[in-house]
């Protein structure tokens, strides 16, 4: 069995950051974890160096992966000090993601996003994912939501993905027809991921291009929420075939909405359409209909800009408990009224990504 000390004498001889100090000696060593006889160790920093310092960290891996008992080896970079951090870290040697061998047999990738967080956007892409899974697609899963992985809860996984045979990839979990990978099975439940953005492209990166994700026709990627350059970066990284934007219908979120149609006009993506979430509540007692969130926003917005509204689904306790247990509503209870926007989303999705290379998208945002 492989001991902390041999790990530390092994990155005793490869050099640290001023490449003369050995990367044991430089301070930088932020997190070391052997489980399974696979080494996952932590590299404090800082993030303007991260491109620089890719080749010690691929000295360390290699190193470490050299020692006898070792399966595999996992060096992440980080900006922040985080207890037993691990995430994936290293860029990939081109800019688009078709190239790495991970997405090498992904047919096609495409994006579930928000102008902002709490409208069910993670929920969402979990059972757009099992519907698609469930109409015949093979699919996958990408938690990219960094900063919030929502995929160990909703699909009920815990613990660390297992390396491939030739540990330079990480095999996805699979669970209800889908290839699943998050951020959340590489780092401890109570561990805040504190990176700045640089760092968090390189994770996204590689969860993207270091993943065996074999032969996939759609890989359905759960953005994260807003606007910003990491959502800028990972659209333009993932060479998204189309993206579904995720709303509910009052006036403040649709104003977000917008914003995240605007970020795809500006990277030519394709908006597949726009969806909205807790549309209304169905009284489970008199079964009254009561629109908490007003009505019909996502749709007037969705005409508004030339685009197709792909359904919409309602607040409802269903929804809420399935995805809590880990069996999102899609697979656990797929004939019941609350799987049934999800399967026609899954539908409509098809159909435009059919369209989506025979037309231009349009846009009147403003």
């Amino acid at each position: 069995m492989t001991t902390n000390e041999q790990v530390l004498a092994a990155l005793g001889q490869v050099a640290g950051p001023d490449g003369k100090t050995s990367l044991r000696d430089s301070g930088i060593l932020s997190g070391l974890n052997i489980h399974d006889g696979k080494v996952y160790l932590t590299l404090t920093v800082p993030p303007e160096r991260a491109q620089a310092l890719e080749p010690m960290r691929l000295a360390a891996q290699k190193a470490v992966a050299a020692l006898p008992g070792v399966a595999a080896a996992f060096v992440a970079l980080t900006a922040e000090r985080a207890p037993q951090a691990a995430a994936p870290s290293h860029a990939p040697r081109a800019a688009a993601p078709a190239q790495g061998s991970g997405l090498a047999k992904v047919a096609k990738i495409i994006g579930v996003a928000s102008g902002k967080g709490g409208v069910g956007k993670s929920t969402t892409a979990a059972n757009l994912a099992v519907a698609l899974a469930r109409l015949g697609q093979k699919v996958g899963l990408l938690d990219a939501d960094v900063f919030g992985p929502s995929v160990p809860l909703l699909f009920g996984l815990h613990g660390k993905p297992s390396f491939s045979s030739d540990g330079h990839s990480l095999v996805p979990f699979e669970k209800h027809g889908v290839k699943l990978m998050s951020i959340g099975f590489l780092v401890p439940d109570d561990a805040a991921v504190v990176w700045r953005g640089p760092l968090v492209m390189t994770a996204i990166k590689q969860l993207l291009n270091d993943v065996a994700w074999g032969e996939l026709d759609i890989l359905v990627v759960d953005m994260p929420p807003g606007t910003g350059d990491v959502q800028l970066t990972l659209a333009q990284n993932a060479s998204l075939a189309g993206a579904v934007v995720v709303s509910t219908p009052q006036d403040l979120a649709l104003i977000d909405a917008r914003r995240a149609v605007a970020m795809f006009a500006q990277v030519k993506t394709p908006v597949l359409g726009l969806f909205e979430n807790m549309s209304y509540f169905l009284c489970p007692h008199c079964g009254g209909r009561t629109d908490i969130f007003a009505h019909g926003g996502a749709e007037a917005e969705a005409h508004k800009n030339g685009l197709r509204f792909l359904g919409a689904a309602p607040l409802d306790m269903a929804i809420r408990e399935t995805s809590d247990k880990g069996a999102p509503v899609a697979a656990s209870a797929p004939d019941s009224p609350q799987a049934q926007p999800y399967l026609a989303l899954a539908r409509g999705v098809l159909e435009e990504l059919a369209k989506a290379g025979r037309r231009a998208p349009v846009f009147t945002v403003g």
